[in-house]
């Protein structure tokens, strides 16, 4: 007999769970990609210490898409999408952090520790997604 992860005496609190640590990452994405649409000297010289240009325009670029993915994550008809889009900036960016020998657990792990924030929030916030991915405890 299996017992289904997605079980109604619980709905509510892994909804409302799935909410609070999706807004998490909303809450980052939307001040990352301001930072980057100012652009702060911080972004520009950060970026420059990555190997990429200190050009504004590609800071403000990066920021653009920061908000686009923010918001296709945060809405509920395109979450699924936005959390996809997410995985792949994330993954560039931790490939950017491995390039240039980034501390391991602070800079390289946190777009890992991020994307399982994001996709665990969805997970819990999105039904349909539990149903495509169920997760079944054994008994």
């Amino acid at each position: 007999m299996h017992s289904d992860i997605q079980d109604t005496a619980t709905a509510p609190a892994m909804l409302w769970l799935g909410r609070v640590m999706s807004g998490l990452v909303v809450a980052f994405l939307i001040f990352d990609g301001g930072i980057k649409l100012a652009p702060l000297s911080v972004v520009t010289e950060t970026m420059q210490q990555l190997g990429y240009s200190a050009s504004p325009e590609l800071a403000r670029g990066l920021g653009v898409m920061t908000l686009a993915i923010a918001l296709l994550y945060a809405l509920p008809r395109t979450s699924i999408l936005g959390a996809i889009l997410l995985t792949g900036l994330l993954g560039g960016a931790m490939a950017t952090h491995l390039r240039v020998g980034s501390p391991l657990f602070s800079h390289l792990f946190f777009g890992l520790y991020l994307g399982l924030l994001a996709w665990g929030g969805l997970y819990l916030r999105d039904t349909k997604l539990r149903r495509m991915i169920p997760l079944r405890a054994e008994t």
